[in-house]
């Protein structure tokens, strides 16, 4: 019997984007303290924080899904802006610069405590927009949630000059391309049937 699928995560994005590989799944809550260490690269932040959501929701019979992304610009970590201030001021910084996306996933087998983990790299160019044009998509959008302050599969793809990336979902929080390859050698394959 194919073991559960979860996802260990509470973000509608990611929830979204699992669903287009048509596996019925649960989404858990991790609970993962998501604060980065002193000195560590995005990437090792990024694949750290997706391997303990998954390890922290993970029982017997479950496969767990556990991903974080972690932006930064000239190597400063971008955090989620949380209001409009700081939301203006990521997307000031990023006009005319090359923004890095670590997105890391992770999948966990409750039952053997096996995992593997994969970090995906997305280089996004910023094109130069105004401050009321930057005002105006905050307004739009109220992207508050999102490191980078942006949204890729909204009006956010307004924002840019150009796109770099081995798989165009890992933008959005969760890479489906190395995903839906490694849930098929666990099992769970979503061009299986029925």
């Amino acid at each position: 019997m194919a073991p559960a699928l979860v996802l260990a995560s509470t973000s509608p994005f990611r929830a979204s984007l699992l669903e287009r590989l048509r596996l019925p799944f649960a989404a858990v809550a991790p609970a993962v303290d998501e604060a980065g260490l002193p000195g560590e690269l995005p990437a090792v932040t990024a694949a750290r924080l997706a391997s303990a959501k998954a390890a922290s929701v993970a029982v017997p019979g479950t496969l767990v899904i556990g991903s974080d992304q972690v932006a930064s610009l000239d190597g400063v970590r971008l955090r989620k802006p949380g209001n409009r201030t700081n939301a203006l001021h990521q997307l000031a910084a990023c006009q005319g610069k090359r923004v890095l996306f670590h997105t890391a996933v992770t999948v966990h087998d409750g039952s053997t405590g096996a995992a593997v983990s994969h970090v995906d790299l997305t280089a996004v160019r910023f094109a130069q927009r105004s401050r009321e044009e930057l005002e105006r998509y905050i307004d739009a959008e109220r992207p508050f949630d999102c490191a980078g302050s942006f949204k890729a599969e909204g009006l956010g793809i307004a924002l840019f000059e150009s796109v770099e990336s081995h798989d165009p979902t890992a933008l959005i929080g969760l890479p489906l391309i190395w995903l839906a390859q490694t849930l098929r050698r666990f099992g769970l394959d979503p061009l299986g049937g029925a």
